[in-house]
């Protein structure tokens, strides 16, 4: 299993290791331990999703004030998406910038998305379907979106026409959220990871 710290502080895209034969394949899709030592605190694993989206449908960008905020481990089980992963911590360093990692159901990569940060993705195929554990629950008063076509954003969704929920079509842009103190502040996110045993 091999860990990618992406461009975005608190993201990492990974790799698993195959073992196949004609009889088929075996692999660890999520390592408590390993995953522990990258990310410096124990993954809570508080709630699982299943997600299952038609082609060229996006879904995001979503993500949860903090605290407690909703760390997630993100896999792609059947078809092929294209994960995102947005900053919008005001005051980070990288904050509005995008980084998208493919995940399908052949090289069977998975991303780990830190609290405060955005998540989305575009179905590559018809039946994609994610996987996903979060740290938390749900909490409909506490989960937030910006709007995935956001021109400010400018994020190169893979789908000539993106399919979206009508949460997502009414969410505010970035510029939008901000003025109205939407999103998670860096230093609290920061602090709130230390919290857990983050460095």
């Amino acid at each position: 299993m091999k860990f990618r710290e992406l461009s975005i502080e608190g993201a990492w895209e990974i790799t698993p290791q195959l073992h196949g034969d004609p009889r088929g394949l075996f692999m660890e899709w999520y390592r408590f331990d390993k995953l522990s030592e990258v990310v410096g605190h124990p993954l809570r694993m508080a709630q699982g999703n299943l997600s299952v989206s038609a082609k060229d449908v996006v879904r995001g960008i979503h993500f949860a004030d903090v605290a407690p905020g909703q760390a997630k481990y993100v896999s792609c089980v059947r078809g092929a998406v294209l994960d995102v992963v947005v900053d919008l911590r005001v005051g980070s360093p990288t904050f509005g910038r995008w980084e998208f990692v493919r995940l399908d159901d052949v090289e069977r990569r998975s991303v780990y998305i830190s609290e405060g940060l955005g998540h989305g993705f575009c179905a590559l195929t018809d039946d994609a379907t994610l996987s996903y554990v979060c740290s938390e629950t749900y909490n409909p008063t506490g989960e937030h979106a910006v709007h995935p076509l956001d021109a400010e954003l400018a994020i190169e969704w893979p789908a000539e026409v993106p399919q979206l929920s009508a949460r997502d079509a009414a969410a505010p842009t970035l510029a939008e959220a901000i003025e109205t103190g939407l999103l998670p502040d860096y230093e609290e996110c920061l602090r709130y990871r230390r919290s857990l045993g983050g460095q």
